[in-house]
Order: C-alpha cells, then structure tokens, then sequence
C-alpha cells in the first residue's frame, strides 16, 4: 500500500483515532511520532508483517479483537477496529464497521494512485470461469508493468478492498475479480473500484437461490457494466445472449465483443484439445490472426481465453504477443481443473467451487481426458440453488452419464440428487457415500491404475481434502500436466 499517516487513514475512513498513552512519567496521551502505515492491510494476525494495518473483523467463529496484541507483535502500527479496546497496545482506529471502512479506504488509496499514476482497473464477473480469467489477465498483462491481482478468489467486500490496498505508485495494471450473491453486490464493488475494463463471462445458475432467477442474474452481472468509468471499456461475451444484452447498459462505453459467433469483434476458430486435454485455438480479429496451445485443460476455457485476449487488445497488447503469452499462462490458484498424475491415477482436481455449469464442462474435460481409460467422478453438493437445487443436482447426474462417466461418486446428503439422475440415466456404478471421510475411505477400494478422476463440488462440501488426499497419494504427486 502507498504509505499513509494514521490521520490520513481515520479520515479515509471516518474514524476516531484512540493512542496508545505512554508509560508512567511521561505526558499522558503523547506520542513521539504519528504512525505511518507503509505495508499491507491484512484481517489475519499471522499475515502481519512490520508497517501493517491490522483489520480486526468479528467473523462467525473469531473476532480479530481479541488479536489485536498478536498483531502488534508481528509488528502491526494500528488496528482498524469496530468497538473500544483500551489495553490496545497499538493505536486503534474506531469505525462503526469495519469491512465498510476497507472499502473506504480502498476508494480512497485508488483514487490517490489514479491521480498520481496511469494505473488502468480490469474488473471481471460471470457465473463460472472468473478465477481462471483472472489468473491469465494477470500473466497476459504482465509486460504493461506491475500488476496486482488477487491470490485465489478474493472477490467480495472484504477481498477485493484489500486487494486494491496492494496496489502502489508502481502499480500500472490492477485485476479484480467481482463476485454476487445477491443484487447489489457489484454496484457496491464498482463504488470501491470503477473498472476502466469490465469483463463479463456468462450468466449461470450461480448463487441462483439468492437472485430468484436466472434474469436476476444477469441483471446482477451487469451492475459491473453500469459501473464503468467514463470512456470505459464492456468485453462482453457474444455467445451468451445475456450478456450481449448488456452493452446498451454500458452508458455510452466501447463494447467489444468476444466468442465463436461470427459477429463477435474477437473470435475463436478451429478450437480443440489435445490427448491431454490442452485447448487450442485460433484468436481472429478483423486486422489479424494467431494461435493459442494453451495449458488449461477443457475446451470451455476456450470463453476464458478469449474474455482474457479481448480485454488485453483493449488495453493495447497486440494479438501475436497476446497469442504468446496465452500460450504459456496457466491457473495460478488451486483446486481449479488442476490435474495431476499420483499413484498410478490421473486427478482432475476443481474442487474450490461448482454450479450446474460448471459442473457440466468439467464433466466434458473428465470425458476427453479419460479417454478410453475408466473415468471416476467424485462430486458433492452444490450450495445456493435456492428452490431449484434438486432438479439441477439430478441435470447434473444425467449430464455425467451424458458424458459417459463410469462411476459416480456421489458424497454427501446433498449430493443425493446427483446421484439419482445419474442412475436414472445409466451411469453403471454409482456410490453415495455419507461423508467426505467415508468417500476417502470408499475411493481407496475404488480406484485402480489408470483412471482419471474429477473432483468436484462446492467450496462448502469439503471436497478439497479428498482431492489433496488423491494427489498425495503415490510417486509423482503435486506434478501439474502440462506445466
């Protein structure tokens, strides 16, 4: 973060600013020095390193309050705090609520950097694929300068204000990822960062319990389109009608558009994948052409590429060093289609998070990498669905058998609804177990050399640790295809 005083600070964030009194037989209340605040804003006490703000948030299970001394012994200057703390041994800064005052303060830190600097916002949403675009803008942009971009999917009220509090004069790209639960959340988002680039992939069933309908979804997403800068830029996905619906809302932006349509301003042609399952691709624009072998795995990252490609001509990367870079960007952070070779088997680890989707392109990758080889998938509840959660679990044990999926490992209560569309359909072999340890304890009966595995579930259901105990499994484990 730039250096700010604390008085800087407080008043970024409406805020009382309470010192830290010195010892007996000095002046009460006096300080030598104003503290300054030259390192990162952190809401975890063991990410604290010396010149950090300390934001101390009440969480479900921990309030930061009660680390606050944690903090100061890693070397923290100040705590931004929501109630008093009187044997603080820092100073605190009071506000009425603290992930609101992040967010202040993020506005506040950019609109200095944007004054003094050329920094330039890419902002992305969409139901599915954010991450995973997020990652290659950051790899795609690199050769502008400096970028910042979050690490995993920091992408809410709290994520993203710290992620723009990364960002300093040195700055010259900032890539955001912008997610929604529920109307409004982006309008909020955009308030802290206006995107100079607004990259909407599609609109899905995502969270569909808490927008009502697949329509409030879409008009969720294009809140991120509404809050464009002015002269602002909308790369706006032709494939999916939703979101081509969505550049009259732009407020006068420049629109491009991205997919395999032929009206799309940036298309994709002869797409397909290798044995591995690599996509490639050829990028076309009106003035030129060039091919991408890129390291994802599954043909839908094809959107993901060109959502990345697009929005990098935008900022005036050309095509050929786009093509290139894209040719050696992979995912950055884990658990998202991150396939491995252990023990004999080969995991197809996205078990961060699912959606109907989602759900059914990783299935479509497992199919292609599979092979001839027995294709195993183990997939757990999707959360947020609302009133339509058992129909689209069922869609989704139909689409496995669509997809020619051998066995289905179904874990988990909510993920009953899997399991009954998936035997309905066929699907030869279908296991439910009860829970994530029982699914580890079945899987090791289960699995034999040669298969691929997918996993696959909501961050929610747990799934992570089934695919870390796969991938640890064996000789060669951890090793990326591909990479």
């Amino acid at each position: 973060m730039i250096p700010l005083s604390l008085s800087h600070v407080a008043d970024a964030v409406d805020g009382a600013v309470h010192q830290v009194p010195q010892a007996t037989g000095s002046t009460a209340g006096v300080v030598d020095a104003e503290p300054v605040v030259d390192a990162e804003v952190v809401v975890d006490s063991r990410a604290v390193v010396p010149g950090s703000l300390f934001a101390a948030i009440v969480g479900e299970r921990v309030d930061g309050h009660d680390f606050i001394a944690e903090a100061a012994r890693a070397g923290a200057v100040a705590a931004l705090v929501s109630r008093p703390v009187p044997d603080a041994p820092i100073p605190t800064i009071e506000v009425a609520d603290v992930p609101a005052a992040l967010g202040a303060l993020a506005r506040a830190v950019l609109e200095l950097l944007r004054e003094r600097t050329p920094l330039q916002v890419v902002a992305v949403t969409g139901s599915a694929g954010k991450t995973t675009t997020k990652d290659l803008l950051a790899q795609v942009l690199a050769p502008m300068g400096a970028v910042i971009a979050p690490v995993g999917s920091f992408n809410n009220e709290i994520g993203l204000p710290l992620t723009v509090l990364r960002a300093g004069e040195d700055t010259r790209v900032l890539v955001l990822e912008m997610g929604a639960d529920a109307p409004g959340n982006l309008t909020y988002l955009t308030s802290i960062a206006p995107p100079d680039v607004a990259v909407v992939l599609i609109v899905g069933r995502a969270h569909l319990g808490g927008f009502g309908s697949i329509e409030g979804i879409a008009a969720a997403k294009s809140e991120l389109v509404q809050g464009l800068r002015a002269e602002g830029t909308a790369v706006l996905n032709a494939d999916d009608p939703r979101v081509a619906a969505m550049a009259p809302v732009s407020a006068g932006a420049c629109v491009l558009t991205y997919g395999t349509d032929p009206t799309a301003q940036v298309r994709a042609e002869q797409i397909g994948t290798d044995p591995a399952g690599h996509v490639r691709l050829t990028l076309v624009t009106e003035a030129s052409s060039a091919v991408v072998t890129s390291p994802l795995v599954g043909q839908h990252h094809t959107t993901n590429i060109l959502a990345a490609a697009t929005a990098a001509l935008s900022l005036g990367r050309p095509l050929t060093q786009i093509a290139d870079s894209l040719s050696r960007a992979g995912a950055l952070s884990p658990h998202r289609m991150q396939v491995t070779r252990s023990g004999g088997i080969t995991v197809v680890d996205d078990s961060y998070n699912a959606n109907p989707d989602s759900m059914r392109a990783a299935l479509q990758a497992l199919a292609t990498l599979g092979g001839q080889d027995r294709t195993v998938a183990v997939l757990g509840e999707m959360l947020e669905l609302g009133a339509d959660s058992e129909t689209e679990h069922e869609h989704v044990g139909r689409a496995a058998a669509a997809a020619g999926t051998d066995v289905l490992v179904a874990v988990g209560a909510g993920a009953a609804g899997i399991a009954r569309g998936a035997r309905a359909a066929g699907v030869a072999q279908v296991e439910t177990p009860t829970s994530v340890a029982t699914a580890q304890e079945m899987l090791a009966g289960i699995l034999r050399g040669g298969d691929v595995v997918l996993v696959k579930a909501s961050n929610g259901a747990g799934l992570m640790a089934v695919a870390e105990m796969l991938t640890q499994n064996g000789e060669g484990a951890g090793t990326e295809v591909g990479r």
